[in-house]
């Protein structure tokens, strides 16, 4: 019975041992940071997190009108501009999000990719690239009857850098290029260009953004994003946001004041419209539920 039992035994002892070893070293090799951020967005900007393999995200985000209007719509509240975004980890290192807005009635898909991670007495950075395309659904073709489908489109490539300084500390830093195929604003019924001085299509900004863990499950965000080869006579603004994260398990709750009522990446950088020396401040806030 004694030797039965020290037959079965000993093999899952010595399963068990190497299993522990094994985890051992396992943690022992793993150099990587913690993520620096705790949502995929730091407000607009898009962050280095990632979402983990075979994990699915809703993500719904709200931006009010501007504040500055007082009473007459609640102080913006009356006028919310919504977007559902669906966010899916197809690998540890790919991201993938299908969202739909209000603003113009986008539709946006786009890739999130690691290509660097952060390493503990390693590589000081994590390095995330990002690619969305844009449809502007809004557009109709009895304003622009020469109008085709790839007018609609917006490309974005985003380069996001990212530094974890300490368990309460993360800043980024994201150069983009954005291509509009079409700036409707500047266009007559035959699709021509008619500003003497018209912004260029291929569009250049440096966005950069922070996090700032202050409580156990709450921490302050921000990000800025600089519009370099804007066209003088543009109405247009560069986004600026400040808010709020708080952490409640499968939830982060962001509640944000920012001058851009536009959510996805090709609004917020060409299209931000307020000034926050008017008051042209808009709450908002995005639910981000994991599953």
């Amino acid at each position: 019975m004694k030797k039965l039992l020290f037959t079965v035994l000993f093999p899952i002892c010595v399963f068990s041992q190497n299993s522990l070893l094994t985890e051992i070293d396992t943690a022992k090799a793993d150099t990587k940071v913690e993520s620096a951020f705790k949502s995929l967005k730091i407000v607009n900007l898009e962050s280095t997190k990632l979402a983990g393999k075979g994990d699915f995200y809703l993500v719904v985000a709200h931006r009010f009108d501007y504040v500055n209007h007082g009473f007459d719509d609640f102080f913006g509240i009356d006028n919310a501009n919504t977007q559902i975004k669906f966010v899916y980890g197809f690998k540890d290192w790919l991201t993938v999000h299908i969202a739909r807005s209000g603003f113009e009635e986008t539709i946006d898909l786009g890739f999130k990719y690691r290509l660097v991670a952060q390493e503990k007495d390693g590589f000081p950075f994590a390095i995330v690239g990002f690619n969305s395309i844009a449809v502007n659904a809004e557009m109709k073709e009895e304003n622009y009857p020469k109008m085709e489908f790839e007018n609609r489109l917006t490309y974005v490539t985003q380069l996001l850098i990212s530094r974890k300084f300490t368990e309460k500390l993360s800043l980024e830093i994201a150069p983009s290029y954005f291509h509009e195929n079409t700036l409707k604003d500047i266009l007559d019924e035959n699709n021509t260009v008619i500003s003497p001085n018209p912004q260029d299509n291929d569009q250049f900004a440096i966005g950069m953004g922070g996090r700032y863990k202050f409580a156990k499950r709450w921490s302050v965000n921000m990000d800025y994003a600089a519009h370099l080869n804007r066209a003088s006579q543009s109405i247009y603004e560069n986004p600026f946001s400040i808010g709020v994260d708080l952490e409640t398990g499968g939830h982060v709750f962001q509640m944000h004041f920012t001058n851009s009522r536009a959510m996805h990446e090709a609004g917020y950088l060409g299209k931000t419209a307020g000034r926050w020396s008017k008051g042209e401040i808009a709450f908002g806030f995005n639910l981000v539920r994991v599953f």
